[in-house]
């Protein structure tokens, strides 16, 4: 239960923790660092999660121009291949189990040929494929035929001849140790295997349980794919929680807490297999308020996904997420009254950490421009730099950043998997259409009267004299009450008609209508935008 006392295992300086709020339609996982939030990741069961998972598919068809293909792999749109990706290499495996390679991926472009592809994977023909990419906004999903298998310790790899053990071992004595473990382990044929960085310093029977685990879901998938039932799913990625367990569950954790009874026991069975200790650090948690108020992550999330982010320097952040980019901007906030470059390397410092946090918590991928404050010592810029390479190194996925441009720009990219915390939790806004702003009430207030001289002048054309009735937005009648009374006056003498106006809560800020205030014939309506009952057609 919770509240027991959690049982350490090592003295050390920075306690880790894992918050699991598991919900019917949402499951929230909060990694937190001495009572900060530093990685979050959120799931809905109810939407199908696929990357990860591993499809044979048909080729529809070659793009030779795009040097790409479209696989049907059963989704509503078709898979994007790379010709480079279709046949399976080691190097592409190892870069993309490593986090290796400048560009977030993109260095490694083998020069295969169209004719090459044609002969190999014809239109109609079958292909294994497993998707490293989830559809995003209009583009469906992406695919490599290089597919992983991850389990705790190990990722076997059908189809290679690689054998290896994680660079970010650096142990000689530890890697020799690894190495002869690999060597016992029963690898299938045609297939490599990889022992994870999480593997050192575990003995070999855990390992060799892994192994058999991995050979279990690989066999599986043999079966499934011997049928032929073409496009058909024959490896399916676990949920959010197995795979916290699978990945984060690490040494350095000193306890998971749930909030689920179904998923406390979930987490223990999983965990189980791993060790007595191991399931020691699960806590079910079953206080009266929410667990993510009770650790104050709800509030530092909040705090985070905002778009300005303060820094406890006196500066802060503005964080702009585009379709095509993400846009930040590095500002002195209070320091802009100090100058002098040390309280400019301050902020700078502070900021690309804030950053490098950022970017983990809100899942952001593709190209990310930083606008820092400008340095004018090139070994600040350099000590920026390092300091940022330094901050990105803890992020699973892979990132590429270019040295400070001429112009204080710092460009980077970051691998993009699958959509962002905020597109995944929140939708534009049907108000303003997802633009953040409305026009003001001057700009309506010139239109409305632009479209009134409009009706007025084509009705005088037609011999007519009408009076008009003008429906629009409270805040826009009282603009135009308070400031252009007269300039409305001036219009309706103008034109010998008549003006009254009529406001109602229901009218968009930018609509309004221009009626025949006698037959209620609508005369104008800008019809930008509908809300409430009022403005349903």
């Amino acid at each position: 239960m919770f509240g027991l006392k959690l049982p350490f295992f090592r003295k050390k300086t920075m306690q880790r923790e894992i918050i699991i709020n598991a919900e019917s339609l949402e499951t929230r996982v909060a990694v937190v660092e001495n009572g900060k939030l530093e990685e979050f990741m959120i799931e809905h069961p109810t939407e199908e999660r696929i990357v990860g998972s591993v499809y044979l598919g048909r080729v529809q068809n070659l793009e030779e121009g795009l040097h790409a293909a479209f696989v049907d792999i059963g989704m509503k749109k078709n898979a994007f291949i790379h010709y480079w990706d279709m046949i399976p290499e080691d190097a592409g495996r190892l870069e993309a189990e490593e986090g290796g390679g400048k560009g977030g991926g993109q260095s490694r472009r083998r020069s295969v040929s169209h004719s090459l592809i044609a002969g190999k994977f014809p239109i109609g023909s079958s292909i294994v494929v497993q998707v490293s990419k989830g559809p995003i906004g209009t583009k469906g999903p992406r695919v490599t035929a290089n597919v992983s298998l991850p389990g705790r310790y190990l990722v076997l790899m059908p189809g290679s001849n690689l054998k290896g053990i994680s660079r970010k071992i650096a142990d000689p004595k530890e890697r020799q140790r690894l190495k002869k473990t690999l060597g016992r382990l029963p690898v299938p044929e045609n297939a490599g295997l990889i022992i994870r960085t999480v593997a050192e310093d575990v003995n070999q029977r855990s390992i060799a349980r892994d192994m058999r685990s991995l050979i279990g879901v690989w066999t599986d998938m043999q079966d499934k794919i011997r049928k032929g039932v073409v496009p058909s799913c024959v490896y399916e990625e676990p949920g959010l929680i197995d795979r916290v367990v699978r990945d984060w569950l690490t040494e350095d954790v000193d306890r998971i807490v749930v909030d689920s009874r179904e998923r406390y026991e979930e987490v223990r069975k999983i965990a189980g297999v791993f060790g007595h200790r191991v399931r020691a650090r699960i806590q079910l948690y079953d206080g009266d308020v929410p667990v993510f108020e009770h650790f104050d992550i709800e509030r530092q999330l909040e705090e985070a996904l905002h778009r300005r982010i303060t820094l406890k320097s006196g500066g802060y952040i503005i964080f702009d997420e585009t379709e095509a980019l993400i846009a930040i901007d590095v500002n002195t906030g209070r320091h802009k009254a100090k100058t002098h470059d040390d309280a400019i390397l301050e902020v700078n410092m502070e900021a690309v950490e804030e950053i490098a946090r950022q970017l983990r918590l809100r899942n952001v991928g593709g190209l990310v421009m930083i606008d820092l404050i400008d340095m004018s010592q090139r070994k600040h810029q350099n000590a920026v730099y390092k300091a940022f390479r330094e901050a990105l190194k803890r992020d699973k996925a892979r990132t590429n950043v270019l040295p400070i441009s001429k112009l204080g720009i710092l460009e980077m990219s970051r691998q993009r998997i699958e959509e962002s915390v905020l597109s995944s939790m929140f939708m534009d806004c049907p108000y303003c259409r997802g633009r953040g702003r409305v026009l003001s009430s001057l700009s309506m207030s010139v239109e409305i009267q632009r479209q009134i001289a409009a009706v007025l002048r084509r009705k005088k054309a037609q011999g007519q004299s009408v009076d008009l009735q003008i429906l629009v937005n409270p805040h826009v009648l009282e603009r135009l009450k308070a400031e252009d009374e007269q300039l409305l006056m001036e219009l309706q003498s103008k034109f010998a008609g008549h003006l009254s106006f009529r406001s109602g809560p229901a009218v968009h800020h930018e609509n309004f209508s221009i009626l025949n205030a006698e037959t209620n014939e609508v005369l104008y309506t800008s019809e930008k935008h509908a809300i409430g009952p009022a403005g349903e057609k």
